[in-house]
């Protein structure tokens, strides 16, 4: 299978790691596939978000260490190394993006856009880690360095009071 060539429907919502790694499906998308992973992530992130902080970290963390194995297994189930419709780490990506964001659209909003910003130019080390790290691992970390980039904007943002809270 080619990178930018979608398995069979049938075969990413017939094994619980292709479903998994796909978004529930939103990888499948003919057109930013990344960007319809992020856009799953939101209602997640909703259900998530009025959890306490420790409870929504550990909840991210065992998102990402789970996509560790969920997009490995995908990726080498298709023969493919992070195949475009693999999108659990945009969502796990997200997630660490809105780590103790404030309530709100224009928040959720605001994650997005950098989130999405920060994957599309995966600054160091996101560059380094889609080039070196090989597996899952690799798949997903560099959209926990994207998540963290734009974690790190959007608490600035918050506290500089830029957007209101």
């Amino acid at each position: 299978m080619r990178p930018f060539e979608h398995p069979p429907v049938r075969t990413v919502f017939g094994h619980p790691a292709h479903f998994l790694a796909f978004g529930f499906g939103s990888g499948l998308s003919p057109v930013a596939p990344g960007t319809a992973g992020t856009l799953v992530a939101i209602p997640l992130y909703l259900l998530l978000a009025p959890l306490p902080l420790y409870a929504y970290v550990l909840i991210t963390l065992l998102a990402m260490v789970a996509g560790f194995w969920i997009c490995g297994r995908s990726s080498a189930m298709l023969g493919v190394h992070d195949h475009r419709g693999i999108v659990w780490d945009e969502i796990v990506g997200y997630f660490i993006t809105m780590a103790a964001a404030p309530r709100g659209w224009i928040w959720v909003t605001a994650g997005f856009v950098l989130f999405r910003i920060f994957d599309v130019l995966k600054p160091w080390p996101a560059n380094w880690a889609d080039r070196q790290l090989h597996g899952g691992v690799g798949i997903v970390m560099d959209d926990v360095f994207a998540g963290l980039y734009a974690l790190i904007v959007m608490q600035l943002v918050v506290h500089a009071g830029w957007l209101p809270v």
